[in-house]
């Protein structure tokens, strides 16, 4: 599956990007492209809609990471919005424990988030 990028036009220094499908290492490539020229644009506020995405990986948390980064750096901020429960689960995670403090690997952390948004995917939610 791939992932689908719809970039609405900017209102009142606000952006809003929809995501749908798969954010992984085979897509952030392409969300990191478009999302550089409004990134480096003037908007104030990027507003990331996941309601259609299935699927995160370490790579697409670090994409939005990189975009909260850009925008902060001139007091913006990154709001997402309408993510599914695995999706959520993963910030969950991310914003208890960064990834990179408890995997020793990309492919590591991949394999969890993969297991644990399945199981999400599978009801059986419990808090690991």
């Amino acid at each position: 599956m791939s992932l689908s990028i719809e970039i609405a036009p900017a209102s009142n220094g606000n952006q809003r990007v929809a995501l749908a499908g798969r954010l992984d290492t085979h897509t952030y490539g392409d969300l990191d492209q478009q999302l550089a020229p409004v990134l480096g644009s003037s908007i104030q506020s990027l507003v990331l809609d996941l309601a259609g995405l299935d699927y995160i990986s370490s790579a697409g948390v670090r994409s939005i990471f990189k975009a909260r980064k850009a925008l902060s750096a001139r007091g913006g901020k990154v709001v997402v919005v309408n993510p599914k429960p695995q999706i959520q689960k993963v910030f969950d995670v991310v914003k208890a424990v960064p990834l990179d403090e408890i995997f020793s690997s990309v492919q590591e952390a991949d394999a969890y988030l993969d297991a644990m948004q399945k199981k999400v995917l599978r009801g059986n939610d419990d808090d690991d």
